[in-house]
């Protein structure tokens, strides 16, 4: 019986040393941990502080819309709360991520009141993307960070589901000096857009042509002749002629001979994209002879 319980004493002062061994001799030493709702370094951790919150912290940051795991397509519009030094000139950023953590679209949020604070501050934003392969993704708000550095980068994550079954592709037709280093005014190229399912496809496109190129496509050089604001009043395609008649915003200021034809280059192949179309006439608060011009 001595023997058995020496024995049994024997095991388990090896395994207490193992744990221990283990703990503070393998790899968790250097990481790290969570203390006080703050993420601290123990011994010297060769990968970045995370930016996921520390369990226990109170939260900086909360989307509120969309709700996790909801099913989201083409415009979305988000919501929710951030402390005041999560923005930079009222603005934070966003991701949208496809299952493989590829980024498919980016934009940003805007804060709704004053962003000098360390209070939570309401914000909104909207994001514009194509549905990926993949069913799941997740849409991530991130801190401006303008330092770059790794140690000031925050973020919040929702996991988002994709459904393209109920949407369609439309192009919308930007000019792009990385394409046309030439700069030919009555050059534009298109990029594709997802859209609700809808029998007004030519206003659709439209809607996303006005809306201009998100950032990511600005970065690859696509750029938009037309002004923020502009409304659309009415659209009519008949015996092949599409008459779209637009606000005073579109005129607005507008001159010079290569901005023009570039404003209406971009109008007539965004509509033209449609077998229906073969010409299109522009007016602006139904006049077609006086407006636009150079």
């Amino acid at each position: 019986m001595k023997r058995t319980v020496i024995i049994a004493f024997a095991t388990l002062l090896a395994a207490t040393a193992i744990v221990v061994g283990v703990r503070f001799l393998g790899g968790d030493e250097d990481t790290w941990i969570c203390s006080n709702g703050q993420w601290v370094k123990h011994g010297n951790p060769s990968s970045p502080k995370p930016t996921a919150q520390c369990p226990g912290q109170a939260p900086e940051a909360v989307i509120t819309s969309p709700q996790p795991y909801q099913t989201i397509s083409t415009l979305l519009t988000v919501t929710g709360k951030a402390r005041g030094d999560w923005f930079f000139e009222a603005n934070a950023v966003l991701r949208l991520l496809d299952a493989q953590q590829h980024e498919i679209a980016s934009g940003t949020v805007q804060a709704l009141g004053d962003w000098m604070t360390n209070d939570l501050v309401d914000f909104e934003g909207q994001i514009r993307f194509v549905s990926p392969a993949s069913d799941t993704g997740t849409l991530v708000l991130q801190n401006d960070n303008p330092s770059g550095l790794p140690d000031n980068q925050k973020e919040f994550r929702v996991p988002v589901r994709f459904d393209a079954s109920h949407a369609m592709k439309v192009k919308a037709y930007f000019s792009n000096q990385k394409l046309d280093p030439e700069s030919n005014c009555k050059k534009v190229f298109p990029v594709e857009r997802e859209v609700p399912t809808t029998d007004a496809s030519a206003r659709a496109a439209l809607v996303e042509l006005l809306a201009g190129p998100t950032p990511m496509e600005q970065t690859v050089g696509y750029s938009t002749s037309i002004n923020s604001g502009v409304t659309i009043q009415s659209l009519t395609i008949q015996d092949g002629v599409a008459a779209v008649d637009f606000d005073e915003r579109l005129g607005f200021q507008v001159g010079g001979s290569c901005r023009v034809s570039a404003i209406r280059a971009q109008i007539t192949e965004t509509l033209m994209q449609f077998s229906t179309v073969k010409s299109v006439v522009v007016s602006i608060n139904g006049r077609t002879e006086d407006i636009l011009q150079p």
